[in-house]
């Protein structure tokens, strides 16, 4: 492709409206252009290494046996409905109306429609199992979009879908997939970790995300120091072993605690230190008003919560809810004197503290020499903190350090969650009715894109892995008023071509440093530039991730390029 033709719109300067790098450099190279907020066009050097990261992912779903099919984004409420998704999605689900006043949904995700259509055409355990998948834009109205195509409110995604007769089917089928993903992400030459995790508003059990390794991740991933455990931070469970104090408790004192809100400021008035104080939260869990206590140095995971009661909904209390249902705001709860409609869960640290600090449910006043199961019954001891960096690992093989992560790519066990609400069934080999076993495995396509571009780059631009580059080889012509330097580059154009190599040629009538700078930028592996030695017969060649140079004969650089 001819670089004074093609589309490549670079900027000198840093987009100010770019926080992470990979914005920053996506928007500069011309690759991506926003069209609104979480909303992007790709030009055609993005086009091109997108169609590449599909290229991966569709190749190593095709060799896991996956069957390629194509589903709407346009989905009736009626689905969403049946699978109560409608409202627990929340505002993230983008809605639409049409011009009967009918209720549609933009798809975020295709659990529903794969599950009514392979209900309508899949009727016996003879077809079973198989997956479909699909590459398809998907909708999110993010709250807050940022970092360009990482947290987007239109995005390409890879969604596959496997159906089954059996649990042991559908765990054979995850392993298939489980290294296919593993497969693609190692093809995309990234730095990533596969991690427990948790299911969210897809539903199901047993999941794992894949983590591409960055600082600017979102995720936290909690790590062993000596093994390759790996969990999200809100699915690592604690297995701290505590120890009751020696102290014998002493009587309960209510006192005042003037200005002192937080857990800090209470621990300053009161002269103890946090894991001295009891953390008391309230939760709604499904409509059911929830006292959640905790040691004061410790954070409550509310997605430990929510798997402890299997709710579909867990929100904080907003303060009006709190000082209806327990008579004071933040700063001055506490699990002594609750009301009986309020139940009281504490995580397990909290049974072995013994003359602790609560508040007492009145503002400005706090508790002091709280013994629990002295002072206060508790409904349900549990794992409901956040593992820590130096906790022991889950696994007993050394200690948690965390990472942040970048999600790429995540796999579900779905079980008969969706068939079971949208009465997809087919007949066993029983001849009786039965709900599909299902599985679920995204990929973020235009995420990955980003992903990459965050662990490949330099102070000079992109650093692109050899699978995912738009083009195989820059080549630049140094001087193209000059009839010999055209001639030699355009021969050379022409036959790197011939061998089947995608060439970017910069036959611009710019300045050599405009070019040097460009090409730096967008990130191509190999440079060959047409300069001083052109009417030698030499080329200069550049290797762009060492910035290794060495001057080529220009018959020996078809060779030499596939030698490398």
């Amino acid at each position: 492709m001819r670089q004074s033709t093609m589309i490549i719109p670079t900027l000198r300067e840093e987009p100010a409206e770019a926080e992470i790098k990979s914005h920053q450099l996506l928007l500069r190279a011309g690759f991506i252009r926003q069209l609104a907020s979480g909303v992007y066009n790709f030009l055609p050097l993005g086009k091109r290494v997108l169609r590449k990261v599909e290229n991966i992912v569709r190749e190593e779903m095709d060799r896991a046996g996956a069957q390629e099919i194509q589903m709407p984004s346009l989905q009736p409420a009626e689905l969403w409905l049946n699978s109560n998704r409608w409202n627990t999605m929340g505002e993230e689900l983008m809605r639409l109306k049409d011009r009967h006043n009918r209720d549609f949904a933009l798809g975020a995700t295709h659990e529903e429609v794969v599950t009514s259509l392979m209900g309508d055409v899949v009727d016996s355990y003879k077809k079973l199992p198989f997956t479909v998948y699909q590459i398809q834009n998907k909708y999110r109205d993010e709250k807050r979009p940022r970092f360009g195509l990482l947290r987007g409110r239109e995005f390409l995604m890879k969604d596959a879908y496997s159906f089954h007769e059996s649990y042991e089917s559908l765990d054979d089928e995850y392993d298939v997939l489980f290294n296919a993903y593993k497969r693609i992400f190692e093809r995309c030459g990234l730095n990533f970790r596969a991690v427990i995790a948790d299911s969210g508003a897809m539903g199901g059990k047993d999941t794992h995300e894949f983590m591409v390794l960055s600082e600017i991740g979102e995720d936290t991933i909690a790590y062993s120091t000596e093994s390759d455990y790996a969990a999200n931070v809100e699915m690592a469970p604690v297995v701290a072993s505590y120890q009751k104090g020696s102290d014998e408790a002493k009587p309960l004192e209510k006192v005042e605690t003037p200005n002192a809100k937080t857990m800090q400021e209470v621990a300053d008035f009161l002269g103890h230190s946090l894991a001295e104080g009891l953390k008391a939260i309230m939760f709604i869990i499904d409509e059911q008003p929830v006292l959640v206590v905790t040691r004061g140095d410790h954070e409550v995971n509310d997605v430990k919560l929510k798997n402890l009661y299997d709710a579909e909904i867990v929100e904080l209390a907003t303060e009006a809810q709190t000082r209806e249902a327990m008579g004071a705001g933040f700063g001055s709860l506490g699990p002594i004197n609750v009301p009986e409609n309020v139940e009281i869960i504490a995580d397990q640290a909290v049974e072995y503290l013994t003359n602790a600090t609560c508040g007492a449910n009145e503002d400005g006043y706090h508790f002091t020499n709280v013994t629990p199961e002295r002072d206060f019954v508790v409904k349900q001891f549990a794992d409901l903190r956040f593992i820590e960096e130096g906790d022991p690992s889950p696994d007993g093989n050394g200690t948690i350090q965390f990472a942040k992560g970048i999600e790429v790519g995540h796999v579900f066990k779905l079980g008969t969650l969706y068939a079971d609400k949208l009465n997809a069934n087919f007949l066993n080999q029983q001849g009786k009715t039965q709900s599909f076993v299902m599985g679920c495995y995204g990929i973020g396509v235009s995420r990955t894109l980003s992903a990459v571009v965050e662990q490949y780059h330099d102070e000079a631009g992109m650093l692109w892995p050899k699978e995912l580059t738009p083009f195989n080889v820059h080549l630049l012509n140094l001087n193209a008023k000059k009839e010999e330097f055209v001639e030699i580059a355009d021969a050379i154009y022409e036959k790197l071509l011939d061998k089947g190599l995608e060439v970017l040629y910069d036959d611009r009538k710019e300045r050599a440093g405009v070019k040097f700078n460009d090409s730096d930028l967008i990130g191509i592996p190999y440079r060959v530039t047409v300069g001083k030695r052109a009417s030698e017969g030499y080329i200069e060649f550049k290797h762009r991730d060492t910035g290794e140079q060495e001057d080529i004969h220009v018959d020996r650089l078809v060779d030499f390029l596939h030698s490398l």
